[in-house]
């Protein structure tokens, strides 16, 4: 059995933080250290194909749902709190309809209970076009990324999954190959018709039209009780844009 990879902090009540697509647990360490820092027992993990966790062909809501699951069960957590953004959104909800009775509170981040079409495809032709191992420093790569990706923010947010596999050898920690041919995956609906009955928050960037004012009768169908949150000045990655208003939105509903 393969257990994710996490980083985990502090002492408290547990709380399991979800990376999105091609992100990893350090996107989420500012913030991690601050929800320590008010009593919660922190575990970042990247989920499989993803940061230091192991790889797989397999990849789908189903496995990464059991991922969290076997998680819990190696380090002995009964339930958790649980936070996810985007694509770890989706396996969040999954989770909780699957497990509610492991899951005390539930919230989500920018994304909805429903299919979103396969929109990744240009990032993930840009991250192909690049020989990474060929390059010799971060400058390179960035420089060689930006020929295809104007976007700084993204252009940084990919650029942190860089490392040194040995001396003068670059890559990435997403496994590319795989991700490359699971497009589809990552945009599915959460597959349960199950329902989550526990308190459940939904924080939406006021930027982002990721969750529409349509999709709240679909969330109530899954979360009964769910509240929906707009963080302001913020689109898809509204922790990092909004950081602050985000943790006091995710702290009030966490320690309510």
């Amino acid at each position: 059995m393969q257990i994710l990879h996490s980083q985990r902090l502090g002492t408290g009540k547990p709380l399991i933080i979800l990376h999105g697509f091609l992100g990893m647990s350090d996107n989420w360490k500012t913030l991690g250290i601050k929800y320590t820092e008010n009593g919660f027992d922190v575990h970042l993990l990247d989920q499989r194909n993803h940061g230091k966790s192991f790889r797989s062909n397999a990849f789908n809501y189903d496995v990464l749902v059991e991922d969290v699951k076997q998680y819990m069960a190696h380090h002995n957590l009964e339930s958790t709190i649980i936070l996810g953004h985007s694509m770890g959104g989706k396996t969040a909800m999954q989770f909780a309809c699957s497990y509610p009775e492991k899951v005390t509170k539930l919230l989500v981040a920018d994304i909805a209970p429903k299919y979103y079409p396969p929109h990744h495809q240009p990032i993930i032709n840009a991250l192909n076009a690049i020989e990474i191992q060929t390059l010799a420093s971060r400058t390179d790569a960035d420089d060689a990324l930006a020929k295809h990706i104007k976007d700084l923010g993204t252009r940084q947010f990919l650029l942190k999954n860089l490392y040194w596999v040995e001396k003068g050898i670059l890559d990435f920690r997403f496994n590319l190959k795989v991700l490359s041919t699971k497009m589809e995956e990552v945009g599915e609906n959460i597959g349960s018709n199950a329902t989550y009955e526990g308190p459940t928050l939904f924080l939406r960037g006021d930027k982002s039209e990721y969750i529409t004012q349509e999709d709240t009768t679909e969330i109530k169908k899954y979360f009964p009780r769910a509240t929906v949150e707009t963080i302001a000045a913020a689109g898809h990655w509204l922790h990092a844009e909004n950081p602050k208003q985000f943790f006091e939105y995710s702290y009030k509903f966490m320690n309510s």
